[in-house]
Parts: C-alpha cells; sequence; structure tokens
C-alpha cells in the first residue's frame, strides 16, 4: 500500500462481517417475578429453571446491571471494530423478566431467528459469600462447557479456544483469576442450558465474585466496567482475528 492510499478495511475494521453475541446474564426485573423465572425449561436433555434473580454486592449493586453495563460497553467497542453485536436482552429492566436460559442459549444459532454468530459470551458475575475459613474468594473464571453428546459435541473444542483467550485477556489487563473456582481462570460445566444449548463456540464469565470487596469495588466502578469491556472485546478480536 503506497503512502496516498487509504488503510484497508481489514486494518480498520478487523471484525467486519463478523456476528458476536453477547448475553448479559439475568434482568433487573427477575426479583418481581419469581414464579416466571422458576419454570422449568430445557437446558440440553434435561430441565432447569428459566432464569434466577442473579447475585448483588454487599451494597446492593444488581449483578444485572454490572452485566448489562459491560456488555453495552463492549458493544460499543466491537462495534467500532466492524462487528456485528446481538445482544439477548434489549434492556435492563426493573419491570423485565427474562429472557430464560432456553432462549439466551440459542440465540445465533444456525436456523433460529436473526444471524447466526461467529460465537457468543454469556456475561456474570458471582456471589460467593468471602473471607470464610477456606481463605479469599476473589477473582474471575472462565466456564466452557463440557462434552454432551448430541448437545456439545460439536463446540467442545472451539469453546476450549475462546475460553483460553478470554482468560487470557482479562488477564493481561490486570484481573486475577479466581481463588475459588476452576483451574487457572477455566472451569468446565455440563449443567448450564446457556452453553449446551449453543451451537456456535460459547463461554460463560464470571467477572468477579460481587461478595469480595476488591472486585466489589471494581464492579461498582464505571473505570472497572470499562476496563472488563475492552478485556472482552480484545478476547473476541484475538479469537475471531486468527
Amino acid at each position: 500500500m503506497g503512502p496516498s492510499e487509504p488503510p484497508s478495511t481489514t486494518s480498520t475494521k478487523p471484525l467486519a462481517g463478523k456476528v458476536v453475541v453477547l448475553d448479559p446474564g439475568h434482568q433487573l426485573g427477575n426479583r418481581h417475578f419469581r414464579s416466571e423465572i422458576a419454570r422449568p425449561v430445557d437446558a440440553g436433555g434435561f430441565e432447569k429453571e428459566c432464569n434466577t434473580t442473579g447475585a448483588a454486592t454487599n451494597a446492593g449493586y444488581p449483578e444485572a446491571t454490572f452485566n448489562w453495563e459491560v456488555a453495552v460497553a463492549a458493544r460499543r467497542i466491537l462495534r467500532r471494530l466492524g462487528a456485528r453485536v446481538v445482544l439477548t436482552r434489549a434492556s435492563n429492566s426493573d419491570d423485565l423478566w427474562g429472557p430464560c436460559v432456553d432462549e439466551r442459549g440459542t440465540i445465533g444459532n444456525p436456523g433460529e431467528a436473526g444471524p447466526t454468530a461467529d460465537l457468543r459470551l454469556s456475561i456474570h458475575a458471582d456471589g460467593v459469600a468471602t473471607g470464610s475459613a477456606h481463605g479469599r474468594f476473589r477473582g474471575f473464571h472462565v466456564i466452557r462447557p463440557g462434552v454432551l453428546d448430541g448437545w456439545t459435541d460439536d463446540i467442545v473444542q472451539p469453546s476450549r479456544r475462546l475460553a483460553v483467550d478470554v482468560r487470557d485477556a482479562l488477564e493481561a489487563a490486570g484481573f486475577p483469576a479466581s481463588s475459588y473456582a476452576g483451574r487457572n481462570g477455566i472451569d468446565v460445566r455440563s449443567d448450564l442450558g446457556t452453553l449446551n444449548l449453543s451451537d456456535v463456540p460459547t463461554v460463560m464469565v464470571e467477572l468477579a465474585n460481587m461478595r469480595d470487596p476488591a472486585d466489589a469495588a471494581l464492579v461498582e466502578s464505571a473505570v472497572g466496567r470499562r476496563r472488563y469491556a475492552r478485556a472482552l472485546a480484545q478476547a473476541i478480536r484475538s479469537y475471531l482475528v486468527q
């Protein structure tokens, strides 16, 4: 490329043509619709409750709001990079509930309404009591799907690579890996409908333990939420641009 030529679309929009589904876990109003979110739904050959209320910091900052704020910030970055971004919920409203995990887990799948995703990332934060006799519980962990024949066997390997990219990006951004869940920042589970129902590479990330004071300070801070969003966007870019 000569000095007078404009930069290529690939260099300015490296994610052009890519579709990313971001799943901000829970919904702020879930706590007002307990019978609705308790309804059993398919979770990959077995049933689980539709959804849950989510966690909160000791000061009362809700996980649903944290998940939403990080997802919206990450969407902004990914759009600048050229990606088409789909969110599994359209708002963070105290008057709404859901969607259920069976809907979240299929958004972006081939054959479903809307575009087929290149990956789906479910954004959460944990709520484990900390400061116990077992030591301090803090840090992130990335959950990838385990092998579930007929359900996840086709996405396990690419999801494993996605999990590593998310873990590496969070560590590079200065976030500590979990001291209490998974191994080296990565866990494997086969009981999560959001992962089991996916036909595209997917992981769920618990970005922090909201009950830990240091993690809570990050979660409650707009600066902290932007740091999480930048790390997730970098992970997605690393995965999609090889």
